[in-house]
């Protein structure tokens, strides 16, 4: 019986069913939380006897279905901060620190140029303010921005969320935002991919720094060609008008992260950037996972 039910239903499969079986032990928790609310000593020992619960619960299924690498699936013993990231990933994927122009991201190369500005943002001019970037578009990382493009690698993405607050925390909380904004994808291209990597990455660096996502703040209004189709002087013309704000009252004096899973030409960052602007923003910072370098 043992070695059928190991054909049917595999370890992996098995680790998120009991997954959400500890999510609905929270759930049942934060119920009884509430219905004890009003009484501040039962409501304490619930949250303490229901975490206490979580934490074997969870002890108890890392044990038994060891977690794997979201990227190259090997199982890791004992997840750092409960990332699904192998450090040997991490370390492949990921500089300690990104040494870039502080406006446009791109890596600084070293002969003399201004970390403030560099040959890759002068021209034409990008509208946003700065840029966050986890590392450079090549390599395990390029990989990783392909593969988040399809709707089963939602696990890798988020995953790859939770790498970037890690390991970009100071710079990120450092930015003074008020919010998050993801950038949209047009309707008809977000119904044919079924997923939107820049939405999922945004939810987990709300969650993460505890801002707001408010990801109907902005639209895309206009069905755009891909941008890796077009040279670079045509993928700022392909975005003119690509963007419209729907609740302008939030964005009064705002500063907001914007948030992308790659930047290479920032034509798409930069007007976006604009229209956020032209509704109110007082500032646009930019997050991505990864920094294209060149324009081409």
């Amino acid at each position: 019986m043992a070695g059928i039910f190991g054909h049917l239903v595999d370890c992996q499969s098995l680790h998120f069913i009991t997954q959400l079986s500890v999510l609905s032990l929270w759930a049942t928790v934060r119920l009884l939380g509430l219905l004890f609310r009003t009484h501040g000593l039962m409501a304490g020992l619930v949250r303490q006897v229901g975490h206490s619960l979580m934490n074997i619960a969870s002890g108890g299924l890392n044990l038994l279905f060891p977690p794997r690498c979201a990227y190259c699936r090997v199982d890791i013993a004992e997840p750092e901060d409960h990332l699904p990231i192998c450090p040997e990933c991490c370390r492949r994927m990921v500089p300690e620190k990104w040494v870039g122009c502080r406006h446009c991201g791109g890596a600084i190369s070293g002969d003399g140029e201004s970390s403030d500005h560099c040959s890759l943002c002068k021209h034409p001019p990008l509208l946003f303010d700065t840029v966050v970037a986890m590392g450079g578009y090549q390599d395990n990382l390029r990989d990783v921005i392909l593969r988040m493009k399809n709707p089963r690698q939602e696990t890798l993405t988020l995953a790859m969320g939770r790498l970037f607050v890690q390991k970009r925390f100071s710079e990120l909380s450092g930015l003074g935002v008020e919010m998050i904004v993801p950038v949209p994808m047009y309707w008809k291209r977000r119904l044919v991919r079924g997923t939107n990597s820049a939405e999922l990455l945004a939810r987990c660096l709300g969650r993460k720094l505890g801002l707001p996502v408010r990801r109907r703040l902005l639209v895309r209004c206009k069905n755009t060609k891909p941008q890796s189709e077009l040279s670079p002087k045509k993928r700022f013309s392909n975005m003119r008008g690509a963007f419209r704000v729907r609740t302008p009252h939030l964005l009064q004096d705002a500063r907001v992260l914007l948030v992308d899973d790659v930047l290479t030409t920032g034509a798409t960052g930069s007007e976006a950037a604009g229209v956020l602007k032209k509704a109110g923003a007082s500032m646009v910072a930019v997050a991505v996972i990864a920094r294209a370098q060149g324009k081409e």
